[in-house]
């Protein structure tokens, strides 16, 4: 997937850095297109490498603080709020641009909603547990949690664990995000009744309709809490909005005054997010694809986060 691009280069340009730029690659669609989005304009506008190194939400925050990442695109503020925080007390790692606005919240298809009409919140989910049987554990109901190892997990762990769900439902932590995405689509396909932590904008929130499972009210303390590894006492709370930003390491930041310009200067609207991931759904293409169609379609976007020279040799190239 992502070899191509690394191959050629901007003969026209040279990168202001004499080594490869190394980004972060977790495995959720979004993160998928905008990584290569970011580096076909490193390679073909500005001259550098650039590569990819696959990793999950908290591992990739520890190795951009110690400098073994450069970038990571996609940090989803509200699930490592308490871990970003620290890192972003030690001066080695910056936030220097907002993507886009994303959402995140606890889900049932609207078809169970109307077979279940008194299941209105998280809270309620105790009284269908049968509705939701766990094929390991028949006694309980099973809510499909984050995919393991993403900074979702410590959240939706801790929101399962504050609304004392545990002697009625098993927390079921899917190994991958494909994984949780075949096992949510299988069950959506036959009208199976499930419940399940998702965030937006998604290609998988986009095509099924859903209905969000009511959350008490947002409490930013208790939220707080809720992202660390180490709440103590959990208390429920909804999700706020989520900020996406780009995060760069501080000696890359110093090194690529340049390429921090370009990094610091992207922003993509939320309805042109959603329009490129419905087309990778429809298409089945690769993420690489998906960022060539991207930059095709949407060049008044992402034109305006680089010079001009820079944005002319990009197109050149597609």
């Amino acid at each position: 997937m992502f070899g191509a691009a690394g191959a050629a280069q901007a003969a026209d340009a040279t990168c202001e850095l004499d080594r490869t730029v190394r980004f972060g690659g977790m495995n959720w669609e979004s993160n998928l297109v905008l990584v290569d989005v970011q580096r076909t304009i490193l390679e073909k506008g500005y001259g550098c490498k650039t590569e990819v190194l696959p990793t999950e939400t908290l591992p990739a925050l520890a190795a951009l603080e110690r400098g073994d990442l450069d970038v990571n695109t996609e940090v989803w503020l509200n699930s490592v709020a308490d871990p970003w925080a620290k890192a972003e007390s030690t001066g080695k790692v910056k936030r220097v641009a907002d993507v886009f606005m994303g959402g995140e919240a606890w889900f049932i298809p609207r078809y169970t909603a109307e077979r279940h009409p008194e299941l209105k919140s998280a809270a309620d989910l105790p009284k269908f547990k049968e509705a939701f049987k766990d094929p390991e554990e028949p006694n309980k109901g099973r809510f499909y949690g984050c995919p393991a190892g993403w900074g979702c997990e410590v959240v939706s762990t801790n929101l399962f664990n504050a609304l004392e769900l545990g002697n009625d439902f098993t927390l079921y932590s899917p190994g991958t995000g494909a994984a949780q995405k075949a096992a949510l689509s299988s069950a959506y396909r036959r009208k199976q009744d499930v419940a399940f932590y998702y965030w937006y904008p998604t290609p998988l929130v986009g095509a099924m309709d859903l209905v969000k499972l009511e959350l008490p009210e947002y409490d930013a303390k208790a939220h707080e809490c809720l992202t660390s590894p180490t709440c103590k006492d959990p208390q429920p709370s909804a999700y706020p909005e989520n900020p996406v930003f780009t995060a760069l390491n501080a000696d890359f930041m110093k090194a690529a005054p340049e390429l921090t310009k370009f990094f610091s200067s992207m922003s993509v609207p939320l309805p042109v997010m959603d329009a490129t991931l419905a087309h990778m759904d429809e298409s089945g293409d690769d993420a690489d694809q998906v960022a060539e169609w991207f930059l095709e379609n949407h060049a008044d976007v992402w034109t305006a986060w680089v010079p001009e020279d820079v944005a002319n040799r990009v197109k050149s190239s597609l």
